[in-house]
């Protein structure tokens, strides 16, 4: 057999989506399994944007379109920076892609070689580390402590902009998955501060960008001078329910957007004219929906972070956006001597013979995320609170956690 690349070797894929194929497992088999794993819309496609596809497809815009997207979309992106967040662009600042997790890769073909180094704030999004990888860059990280409700040190920015000409990148991600935090806009302008001018290139990771419970969304494209060092990715995903249609944008300067347009033309070709259609009237006419279903998923995210609080041992912090909640748990791994995505996966397979709940161990976005887990609210409110009761009555299971342990000691906490 022929061998695998060393890099292909190491990758690690997003855990989200291993826990989801073992929670449909065990459902396949009979178990009750509450699905807190994985970052998806419970609710459909917004109205305007499935009319708009299906019409597109019976129009026939099924075939090749630019690789930089179609115009019309691209104006349409253009209106929606400049109405949401007062950024004023033109279409040719901006990128279709399929979702907004493309443009890590792309991001990091357009600003890194072997041996440059990238600052990440962890806990991170996993898929980050093996982007950066994909360069032979190095990933430095700063932690992001709960105390600070999970925002950036901007010590520890201002350390990594001083350190050298090999420093060149910086990943923001706000509001942040797992966490919740959510930056401030003293925060993006103190970033902005320290790398404006120099040769380092910032991906602003922006997909929960309408998900925000706490003040506003902050973009650092709004700071002077940015667009030529910055490129922001944004989700139909989330705020309009989109995760299945592939569908995104990138917004950055003109020449930065030609580029991820060539780099997208040798990998992707282009992305499909029907989703980007659909993107269009998403866009234009379902903001109403979108805001409606955003307040819900407030409702729902305060309503399982106050349960949970509730849980002796248990500490969580009101995300300031997303719709995750990210409680830590340390207390209770300590006692039980696991570590936390083992006790995730406890609450799955192990804690109960006909029920389990699916989530997911902090360390699935870093060790610093040890000691935590991250819960999405996307089930029935009534099921999210089950699921916390389910949770309490779990962790004083003594036997069972230990019996869990014996038989998966790869979870046990040194």
């Amino acid at each position: 057999m022929v061998s695998f690349s060393r890099f292909a070797q190491s990758v690690r894929t997003e855990t989200a989506f291993d826990v989801l194929a073992a929670a449909r497992r065990l459902k396949a088999q009979g178990k009750e399994v509450i699905e807190l794993e994985i970052g998806d819309s419970p609710f459909p496609t917004s109205t305007s944007a499935i009319e708009a596809g299906i019409r597109a497809i019976r129009d026939d815009r099924c075939h090749y379109g630019p690789s930089a997207g179609l115009p019309e979309f691209r104006d349409a992106v253009a209106r929606y920076m400049k109405r949401e967040y007062r950024v004023d662009i033109t279409a040719e600042q901006v990128v279709a892609g399929p979702g907004a997790k493309t443009f890590e890769q792309l991001f990091c073909e357009a600003f890194l070689d072997p041996g440059d180094r990238v600052l990440v704030f962890s806990p991170y999004f996993p898929t980050y580390p093996p982007n950066i990888a994909r360069r032979g860059a190095v990933l430095e990280t700063s932690t992001l402590e709960q105390s600070r409700d999970f925002r950036p040190n901007l010590d520890d920015v201002a350390r990594f902009v001083a350190s050298g000409p090999r420093a060149r990148a910086v990943f923001l991600n706000s509001p942040h998955n797992p966490t919740g935090g959510l930056m401030t806009e003293s925060d993006v302008r103190a970033i902005a501060d320290l790398v404006r001018g120099q040769d380092i290139a910032v991906f602003s990771d922006e997909p929960y960008d309408r998900m925000v419970w706490h003040g506003e969304h902050h973009t650092i494209l709004r700071q002077p001078g940015m667009f030529e060092q910055v490129v922001s990715a944004y989700t139909f995903s989330k705020s309009y329910s989109m995760s299945g249609w592939r569908l995104g944008f990138a917004v950055t300067s003109a020449p930065i957007a030609q580029l991820i347009a060539k780099l997208t033309n040798t990998c992707l070709s282009c992305v499909p004219p029907f989703t980007q259609l659909a993107g269009i009237a998403a866009l234009e006419h379902d903001d109403a929906e979108r805001d409606a279903r955003m307040r819900e998923f407030r409702d729902k995210v305060m309503r399982l972070v106050d349960a949970l609080n509730r849980i002796e041992g248990v500490v969580c912090n009101r995300p300031g956006g997303t719709f995750y909640a990210f409680p830590n748990v340390r207390a209770v791994c300590e006692r039980h001597r696991i570590r936390s995505h083992g006790l995730a996966m406890y609450l799955l397979e192990g804690a109960d013979d006909r029920m389990g709940v699916a989530c997911l161990g902090g360390e699935c976005f870093g060790e610093a995320g040890q000691g935590f887990l991250r819960l999405s609210c996307a089930e029935p409110d009534d099921r999210l609170l089950r699921a916390v009761d389910f949770m309490a009555d779990a962790f004083g299971r003594v036997d069972r956690i230990a019996a869990y342990l014996n038989a998966n000691p790869k979870f046990r906490a040194a």
